[in-house]
């Protein structure tokens, strides 16, 4: 369980989070609705710890990983250098080694395993957005943060990724907080919804439990 209690977080005077609180179940996928500039991102990021809140406190204790909506990757780098990176930099020899088989084995485990020796810059959206998740599964995580996963992806490949995260959910167990402006795409994949309006949460709804779950989140857009 990921709790989040009363936090709120102002840049430059605006308030961005207002008092926002809820709990997130274990091993479920949680879907974070909105505009751009709700909340949304801001709030992974204090959970992640790269922001601090102004108040209120995040109670989770787990190891957290965070799939940027740039990616984030090393462009000078393969696609197996990418994921040993980080992890390897402190190793022993041997260590590195079983770093690097590790690596090979999640790559296989998402269908990218003959990209290993590639560039991202040869890459695909879709094969970038893999990548990016297999780096994240490097460091053992229970929660996985993503910032709009789906962002530049054609609805092809908005398929694929659905399939993936789902994969990572039930294949690892792991925890994936999802912010996203897309509803159809939260709808498919999510748990459960809360929409951020203002930086405060002002829905939140089990969408496979609900009628129009769409149609419900957009009318508390306006």
């Amino acid at each position: 369980m990921l709790r989040i209690c009363g936090v709120s977080k102002s840049f430059c005077g605006v308030k961005i989070l207002d008092n926002v609180s809820v709990e997130i179940a274990e091993s479920s996928i949680f879907g974070l609705a909105g505009l751009s500039g709700s909340g949304k991102s801001t709030l992974l990021r204090c959970i992640q710890k790269l922001e601090t809140p102004d108040s209120g406190t995040i109670d989770c204790d787990r190891k957290v990983g965070f799939m940027f909506q740039d990616f984030q990757l090393f462009p000078h780098m393969t696609v197996l250098q990418n994921l040993v990176y980080a992890p390897a930099l402190k190793a022993s020899a041997e260590e590195k080694e079983k770093c690097v088989d590790k690596a090979k084995i999640i790559l296989q485990d998402l269908g990218i395993e003959e990209k290993a020796s590639e560039y991202p810059g040869t890459l695909s959206g879709g094969q970038k957005q893999r990548v990016a998740l297999a780096r994240s599964l490097m460091i053992d995580l229970d929660v996985l943060l993503c910032d709009e996963p789906t962002s530049g992806l054609d609805v092809t490949t908005m398929a694929d990724v659905v399939t993936l995260l789902q994969s990572v959910n039930q294949e690892f167990g792991v925890t994936i907080i999802i912010a996203s402006h897309d509803l159809d795409f939260l709808t498919r994949i999510s748990d459960r919804i809360v929409l951020l309006r203002d930086g405060t949460i002002a829905t939140g709804i089990y969408p496979k439990q609900h009628d129009d779950p769409i149609g419900h989140l957009k009318s508390y857009y306006s």
